[in-house]
C-alpha cells in the first residue's frame, strides 16, 4: 500500500498535482476560486504571509498581488521547482522546502498564516501541533486560516477525485470503504476532512477561540485571530 505522505512528495507533485486542478469540474473550480477570494479578503495590504503546503504555487501569485511579502513552503522539491518557474517575476514571493510542523521560522514572523484546500488533513501530521505551530508563527493581531471541505460538498468532491483516478493521478476509488467524508483508494491513499466540531475541539485544547465559517457551501474555514 502507498504511504499517504509519499503520495504528495512523489505521485501527486509538480505537474501531476497541477493536472488535478486543470481537470477539475465547474463546481470544483467555483470552490477553489471561492477559497482564494475568501483568503484574499482577509489579507491586509503590505502584510507578510506564509502559505503552508504551497505545492506548485497555485495561489502564491494571487497572494503576492495583495500582500507585501509571501513565503510558500512545501516538502515536495519537484513542486517547488515548478512554483519557482511560475513565480519568476514576483520579487516579493519566496519558496522553501520545509515541513509545516517544523517550519524553522522565528515566532511571530508573519501577519497571516494560510493553510487551505484541506491541508490540515492532507499533510498527515498531528493537527493540534500544526495549529499550535501556525499560531506561534503569527504576530499579535495577525490571523491564521485553515480550511477543510464542507459536508454539503461531498458529491462534487467525490466526482473530482473519481476524475483524478480515471486520469491515473490517484488510485482507484474504493467505493465500499469511501464515505463519511473520507475518500479511500485501493492503493492505500486516503483523503479525510476536518469538521466544525473537530476544529473547535483542537482549538479549545490550545485555549484558542476560533471563528468557524462555511464559505460557498464548499469550504469550512477555521479563522484564528491572534491576541
Amino acid at each position: 500500500m502507498t504511504d499517504a505522505i509519499d503520495y504528495y512528495a512523489d505521485r501527486l507533485s509538480a505537474r501531476r498535482l497541477r493536472t488535478c486542478y486543470e481537470i477539475a469540474p465547474p463546481r470544483v473550480r467555483q470552490y477553489l476560486e471561492a477559497e482564494v477570494q475568501h483568503v484574499l479578503s482577509k489579507i491586509p495590504p503590505c502584510s507578510r504571509v506564509l502559505e503552508l503546503g504551497c505545492g506548485y504555487g497555485r495561489i502564491l501569485e494571487r497572494l503576492a498581488t495583495k500582500a507585501g511579502e509571501v513565503v510558500g513552503i512545501d516538502t515536495s522539491l519537484s513542486s517547488l521547482e515548478l512554483a519557482s518557474s511560475a513565480l519568476n517575476g514576483f520579487s516579493n514571493c519566496h519558496l522553501a522546502a520545509m515541513d509545516a510542523v517544523s517550519p524553522g521560522f522565528a515566532d511571530a514572523a508573519f501577519d497571516v498564516v494560510v493553510c487551505i484546500q484541506n491541508g490540515i488533513s492532507a499533510f498527515k501530521v498531528d493537527r493540534r501541533d500544526l495549529i499550535d505551530k501556525s499560531v506561534r508563527a503569527t504576530r499579535p493581531g495577525g490571523l491564521v486560516l485553515f480550511s477543510s471541505y464542507a459536508e454539503g460538498f461531498w458529491e462534487a468532491r467525490l466526482e473530482w477525485f473519481e476524475l483524478q483516478a480515471r486520469h491515473g493521478l490517484i488510485g482507484e476509488i474504493d467505493r465500499e470503504q469511501t464515505g463519511d467524508g473520507v475518500i479511500i483508494c485501493k492503493d492505500g491513499f486516503q483523503a479525510a476532512t476536518v469538521g466544525p466540531d473537530e476544529f473547535a475541539s483542537l482549538c479549545r485544547s490550545l485555549e484558542i477561540e476560533p471563528r468557524i465559517e462555511e464559505v460557498d457551501g464548499s469550504s469550512l474555514f477555521c479563522e484564528i485571530r491572534i491576541g
